[in-house]
């Protein structure tokens, strides 16, 4: 993978970059990945009679039982001490901040998740993006390093290598590529010439 290199023209900023076959096709594997993870989250919602009244959209009131999911789609609250009426107060306020807002933020997630599998050039080459895509890509890429990290248990120290042979070592690696790329980008988006 390339730097981005930003380019200023008359539309606006482009983002100019390559990815190698083999790096185009793990970006659009694991994009792919997350997007069946958060379909699936999308689809288990219970169906809401008032939805075709209101045309309001309701999602899970329960948070993701699954780790990764739950990185995705955390609480929207947490009590920083127990709260004098109890932790059922937060857990009625997340359960009711979910089921209105989770619909939204999936479809956020995966409108650029969307962006990138269009984008990535398939079979790897040079590309460019304009900076909507460069936004929709480092949000993206962060959502699959969150949940990439959740899989392997990164901790804010570490582990920065796993021994060779380890089963993880080679995701680790991912992990890693996939932060180098987010850097990268972000780094070109705040660019003020």
């Amino acid at each position: 993978m390339r730097k981005w290199k930003r380019v200023e023209g008359a539309d606006g900023p482009r983002f100019r970059s390559a990815l190698a076959s083999h790096e185009a096709a793990l970006l659009r594997s694991l994009v792919e990945s997350m997007l069946a993870m958060l379909e699936e989250r999308e689809s288990a919602a219970p169906s809401d009679e008032l939805e075709e009244i209101t045309g309001m959209k309701t999602g899970n009131s329960q948070p993701p039982a699954d780790a990764t999911l739950k990185r995705l789609l955390p609480d929207f609250y947490r009590p920083q001490n127990d709260h004098p009426a109890g932790s059922g107060t937060a857990e009625s306020l997340n359960s009711a901040l979910r089921s209105l807002h989770e619909p939204e933020i999936i479809e956020a997630k995966r409108q650029a998740a969307q962006r990138v599998l269009e984008t990535v050039p398939v079979g790897g080459g040079k590309f460019e993006l304009t900076e909507d895509d460069a936004h929709a890509w480092a949000a993206a890429v962060n959502d699959v390093r969150l949940a990439l990290g959740t899989m392997l248990d990164v901790q804010p120290g570490g582990p920065e290598q796993l021994p060779p042979d380890h089963p993880m070592a080679g995701h680790l690696d991912v992990y890693q590529w996939l932060t180098v790329l987010q850097e990268y980008l972000v780094l070109g988006l705040m660019d003020k010439r």
